[in-house]
Order: structure tokens, then sequence, then C-alpha cells
């Protein structure tokens, strides 16, 4: 019996903890995944300098991202009126469902979304 390897959505926030050593405990066990928000997120801070893009740029070349897709699309539109979500949060919400994949996030607006699930991470 082939047992399916669980699929983990890291909100932007998260990867933010992760990248700056703040987690208090690991990450669970999982394939990871950034949704092409989360990509866009982390390279378009102004304030960013070279070697932390460097930094920024060498974590997504290791992890997957999720793209933009119809089913996707849907149900960020749905998400976005549902719960009444800035776009990026319920594209990231939205590429959560349509992968089954859970999604760790210490937004609490992401958290209240009864259609995914979530998990917020301790951080110091």
């Amino acid at each position: 019996m082939v047992v399916a390897e669980v699929l983990i959505l890291l909100d932007t926030n998260v990867v933010l903890y992760y990248l700056g050593n703040r987690l208090t405990s690991t990450l669970p066990i999982g394939k990871y995944l950034v949704s092409v928000i989360t990509e866009m997120e982390l390279l378009s801070y102004p304030s960013m300098s070279e070697s932390e893009e460097l930094i920024v740029r060498d974590f997504l070349d290791k992890i997957t991202v999720v793209g933009l897709n119809n089913k996707i699309k849907e149900l960020a539109i749905a998400f976005r009126k549902n719960y009444k979500l800035k776009l990026p949060d319920a594209i990231v919400a939205a590429t959560a469902k349509s992968l089954n994949a859970n999604l760790l996030t210490n937004d609490l607006k992401l958290t209240r979304i009864t259609e995914i699930n979530t998990q917020s991470v301790s951080i110091s």
C-alpha cells in the first residue's frame, strides 16, 4: 500500500519566519509548496538587500511554486466573496484547497476558512 505524501502549502508569513530563523519548532513532515502569490510577495519587498534576495531565491529554487489555473481562480473568487479576503489571501487559500494541501499560516483571516485545513506555527 502506498501512503500519499502530505502536501503543505506555506503562507508568506511562515516562509518569512522560516528564513528569519524565528520558528520555535520544526515544520511538519510533508511536501512543501508555495503559491505564486507568495513568490511574488517574497521578492517584492522594496527594502530587501541583494543578499536577502539571494536567500529568498535560493529557497524558492528548492520548493515547488504553484501557479494559477482555472480551478484556483474560481475558488479564489468564491473565497474572496464569502470571506471578504484580500485577493492575495484568497489565491493562497484557493491554492491550498485545489491541492487538498494543509495551509501553514499565522494569518487569522485564513484560519477561519472552513473549507481548508490550516495550522499555525509557533514563533519567537
